[in-house]
């Protein structure tokens, strides 16, 4: 139970020493001593720009502010005589108060934007690290699919050929073999090409490839030399087709025929080329194969020269397809002489685009903060400063002597017939004089006129009573 009530009262401790609470009561105590004392104005502005500079909630400021205000009023309730006191409680309310509070709190959210401003050139520094990172990959996985094609293209002749020369029937047994095995390594070397890419390509990677510059008719002689049967049919002209349409179309044949090759050896392959206004097609069929060449072990197919293609098509904006036809394979591209806009990467952010949410919050706080520092000591002591006026206006009105009453007064009278002609309170505002000496001497003062704007504003009856008998009655003006 003991151990309980200490950390209870431990808690409770923290509590009230954190600065967030000690601030606001410091300066509400600093405020209350002020109005007293003008240098406690100095500890009041530094207890308030040290709470306000605080991050965190406003309600301890908020409530602190209201205790001092109810005291006040509680204060003068109590106490009239302290109601010319109030201006001055008024200007250290605002001027000592409310103004340095709000400057430190407009500090703690210019550094609050600071900061985010920084982590922002952060961000985006990380994320230009990220950009160029991406960038790196996408040229890795151009490199990497260029040795695709062009690699496996070439391999794939190379076991064409080496297929070929093994039938040769004038070629000794022993020569056989070795064609046999050098095709068999290059076919397995084809299949390992692809697993490595596989490995090293980026499947989300729409970034195109350029080939080499060799043209369709130089593609069709090099397959056509090394054993790969293969028949080149061109309609249309041709003169004016776009450098991307030449590389797609040059692109489409490069991979259908390195697909025969590998997996279709022996069959005969025909390229159809249509060139139209709007578009070029691409037609690359073969049939099945002879049986003969089922011999030989045939390397697995990963499918992504053709993967790589339709990304191609969406990039320029056409159509691919393929697919088994009448026993044998075709590939069918569509590409189209005014290609749509590629498909745009997901946007990543860098200087100059939109600011986040959360630094635009922080701007939007400072600048509240800086019209609240402005706007709310102003309005709150125009507030206070009417409310102030109306209550003297209203003590005022109280305590005015009628000047045909203060005429029926004179020296002698007894204060019961002297209460009957004074008001219900006395001015709080007294000049100051020096007062009638002798025992038992008490003054009274009471107020000539309640308008501001009179020229006997501030002046006063006074009268003086020893053991309840009128002594003196004259006028004080300050």
């Amino acid at each position: 139970m003991i151990k309980g009530e200490t950390g209870t009262g431990t808690a409770v401790l923290r509590r009230a020493l954190d600065p967030g609470a000690i601030f606001p009561a410091a300066t509400a105590v600093a405020a209350g001593l002020s109005v007293m004392n003008l240098w406690w104005a100095v500890p009041t502005a530094v207890a308030a720009f040290l709470a306000g500079r605080r991050p965190g909630r406003t309600a301890p400021t908020v409530l602190a502010l209201v205790a001092i205000l109810a005291a006040s009023v509680v204060a003068l309730s109590v106490v009239p005589g302290w109601l010319p006191l109030a201006g001055r409680f008024v200007t250290v309310l605002v001027a000592a108060t409310m103004l340095p509070w709000f400057a430190g709190r407009f500090w703690c959210q210019y550094q609050q934007l600071v900061r985010a401003g920084w982590e922002r050139a952060d961000q985006l520094q990380r994320e230009q690290q990220l950009i160029a990172a991406q960038a790196r990959l996408r040229e890795r996985a151009r490199i990497t699919q260029d040795m695709h094609d062009v690699l496996g293209h070439d391999l794939s002749l190379i076991a064409l050929s080496a297929g070929a020369l093994k039938l040769a029937p004038d070629l000794e047994e022993h020569h056989q073999r070795a064609a046999g095995d050098i095709r068999a390594r290059a076919a397995a070397a084809v299949e390992r090409l692809g697993e490595v890419i596989g490995v090293l390509r980026e499947e989300t990677d729409t970034t195109p490839m350029d080939p080499n510059n060799s043209s369709l008719a130089t593609l069709i002689s090099e397959a056509s030399a090394a054993g790969l049967t293969v028949e080149l049919r061109i309609d249309g002209e041709a003169d004016d087709l776009p450098p991307v349409v030449e590389q797609t179309a040059h692109r489409v044949v490069q991979e259908a025929l390195t697909n025969v090759a590998k997996h279709a050896s022996g069959a005969t392959a025909t390229v159809h080329v249509t060139h139209t206004a709007a578009e070029t097609q691409v037609v690359v069929e073969n049939g099945s194969p002879p049986p003969a060449t089922n011999q030989w072990p045939r390397p697995r197919s990963g499918g992504r020269g053709l993967i790589g293609l339709e990304e191609r098509m969406r990039f320029t904006g056409g159509s691919f397809d393929h697919g088994p036809r009448d026993g044998g394979y075709a590939v069918v591209a569509r590409i189209p002489h005014a290609p749509s806009p590629p498909r745009p990467l997901a946007r990543s952010a860098s200087p100059g685009h939109e600011l986040p949410q959360e630094h635009l919050r922080a701007r939007r706080r400072v600048g509240r903060a800086l019209v609240a520092a402005v706007m709310v000591p102003l309005v709150t002591g125009a507030l206070l400063s009417g409310a102030l006026t109306g209550w003297e206006m209203l003590s005022a009105s109280q305590s005015v002597l009628d000047p045909r009453d203060y005429a029926r007064l004179h020296v002698g009278q007894d204060r019961p017939e002297v209460e009957r002609f004074l008001p219900d309170r006395q001015t709080n505002y007294r000049p100051l004089t020096a007062e009638p000496t002798g025992d038992g001497v008490t003054c009274e003062y009471y107020a000539m006129t309640a308008d501001r704007f009179d020229d006997r504003s501030g002046d006063a009856y006074r009268l003086c009573f020893r053991k309840d008998t009128l002594v003196s009655l004259d006028t004080i003006t300050p």
